[in-house]
């Protein structure tokens, strides 16, 4: 469609977006419904953003197959099927690389290409995009796809750069070559949901494992199965169904909701429903036993006791299972990741589990790593030590908006968004799982943020607008409510064990609720509402 943009030159797209994962893949479809002509700038070869990256032995979801995945293709829903009921890696690239197949995708992806940075130009009202091959592209829409996990840190740890051995990054895992692990000795620093997912696969083929904890994780055993031909068949009959009910839960699955709280039932059948929970494994555990194991300390603590109960009941060694129970902080402190034999790895006498919260890593040595006064000797070190989340992707290159400020000048003194999905002084500029988005189950969360977006957009272009753009006093409003919602929780209370939620895994950076914790479907709800009521916090901009 020809676009309304009040501009003194002609711009090369009506849409630029950053990112060919999920979230950028679906943009991509939605505006293309508008007849927009948009480019997705890709900086991998491929499409699949965290899944293209992301090829560390043992990566996989922690969300079931039925709800990890789109809905707004029928032609997708039918033509694919999934194998795994907690798909791996590589299965869920195959998945995205055929929904751009099916849809015809590629022919507007610009791969192997960075952006550098964005600024928007208040003479001609456009924004102007820079490239990592020294190209500049116009645009009337910039929206930013990066995903929430996709900036690597490392940790601050003195001698990193010594290491005469092998170092890689699970984020940054070699996609053109083989890891060898056979019989090395390797040491893994980082227990997120990487390093747990890392843990048991590798485990079995390396000579020792040395796993350096400061902090160790609830995980919660996921069963996985095969997905035969009548499942399949079964989700595909209720897609619509299952996504509708996934809407209105507060984690985005479609999952039962559970109507008493822990606190509330007998000691007998409070463990009877903790065990069933614990059998059916996964967000299952987190969501359906009791509704508040998110905001009653007591409640939680029941919780907290029965995985405690579990990794000493698993772990042959008392020594590692005390170390491997969280004491100071609850469960759901930070996000609880699945396993697929996490704690029984710990059953082999080649896996040592080295605490490094009583005695820190000293220094990184050319042979291996230094804890105290005791040097291990290593031939691999795996940094399973996250991401700058939520932000870190939109903060790491320049986003210049009204009068040239940059994004991360604008958030230094705490985050101000409306819904996560733009900012004052950004005008036209979006984001598909921004910063203060709710804390939830990402395809769903993805699909809601992508159609809010194209029909934002469309009401733009209905009105001749040349600009959208948030108001100041909605960010602040928004900002208000995401500081209430997460203050609700028992996330707010105690040591958070460092969760990336907050902002507490990465030194220096503001400790604040990066995500929104007052349920998805409350979120989802207030989304409609703004819809349906032609977009309150947000003032067109005309000629």
């Amino acid at each position: 469609m020809e676009t309304t943009t009040k501009t003194k030159i002609k711009v090369d797209y009506d849409s630029i977006i950053i990112g060919a994962g999920f979230s950028g893949l679906a943009m991509l479809h939605h505006l293309r419904k508008l007849n927009f002509k948009s480019l997705i700038i890709e900086a991998g070869s491929g499409v699949g953003g965290t899944w293209y990256w992301n090829t560390y032995p043992g990566a996989r979801t922690d969300s079931e197959f039925y709800y990890y995945s789109f809905s707004f293709s029928k032609e997708v829903r039918e033509e694919w099927s999934w194998k795994e009921r907690y798909p791996a890696q590589p299965e869920v690239l195959e998945y995205l690389k055929f929904v751009s197949k099916r849809l015809d995708l590629e022919k507007d992806i610009k791969f192997n290409t960075k952006v550098l940075g964005a600024n928007f130009d208040e003479v001609n009202e456009i924004w102007r995009v820079k490239l990592s091959d020294g190209s500049e592209l116009t645009t009337k829409y910039f929206i930013s796809c990066m995903g929430v996990l996709s900036a690597a840190i490392y940790p601050k740890i003195p001698g990193i750069d010594k290491f005469k051995g092998e170092s890689y990054h699970t984020s940054e895992w070699p996609r053109d070559r083989q890891v060898d692990l056979k019989g090395k000795r390797v040491g893994l620093i980082g227990l997120g949901a990487s390093g747990v997912q890392i843990v048991p696969v590798i485990a079995p083929i390396v000579k020792d494992l040395y796993v350096f904890q400061r902090t160790p994780n609830y995980v919660v055993a996921s069963t996985n199965l095969k997905v035969d031909d009548n499942w399949m068949k079964q989700v595909r009959e209720n897609y619509d169904a299952l996504h509708r009910q996934a809407e209105k839960h507060g984690f985005a699955v479609p999952f039962y909701k559970p109507t008493v709280g822990a606190k509330d039932v007998s000691p007998q059948e409070r463990e009877e429903i903790f065990e069933k929970g614990w059998l059916e494994g996964g967000f299952h555990f987190m969501l359906e036993c009791f509704n508040d194991l998110a905001t009653n300390e007591e409640s939680n603590q029941y919780a907290s006791d029965f995985i405690r109960k579990k990794i000493r009941e698993t772990v042959k060694d008392p020594v590692k299972a005390e170390l491997l129970c969280p004491k100071d902080y609850p469960f759901n402190g930070k996000r609880p990741p699945g396993g697929h034999g996490y704690y029984e790895a710990y059953n082999n006498d080649h896996v040592h589990l080295i605490d490094v919260k009583s005695t820190p890593i000293s220094e990184i040595t050319e042979k291996g790593i230094k804890v105290g006064n005791q040097e291990y000797e290593l031939d691999v070190i795996i940094y399973a030590t996250g991401f700058d989340a939520m932000t870190g992707q939109l903060t790491r290159i320049d986003i210049k908006g009204r009068k040239g400020e940059l994004l991360r000048d604008h958030w230094s003194d705490g985050l101000k968004t409306n819904l996560g999905l733009s900012v004052n002084g950004f005008p036209n500029f979006f984001m598909v799982l921004g910063p203060q988005t709710p804390y939830a189950n990402l395809p769903i969360a993805i699909q809601k943020g992508v159609s809010w977006i194209q029909n934002a957009i469309k009401h733009a272009e209905s009105n001749n607008a040349y600009a959208i753009e948030s108001e100041r006093s909605a960010d602040l409003e928004w900002a208000k409510e995401v500081y209430r919602a997460g203050s609700s929780t028992i996330m707010s209370k105690g040591e958070l064990g460092n969760a990336w939620f907050l902002g507490a895994n990465l030194d220096g950076k503001n400790r604040e609720f990066n995500v929104y914790m007052g349920g998805a479907d409350v979120y989802f709800d207030k989304c409609d509402r703004v819809e349906e009521d032609k977009y309150p916090g947000w003032e067109l901009i005309k000629n």
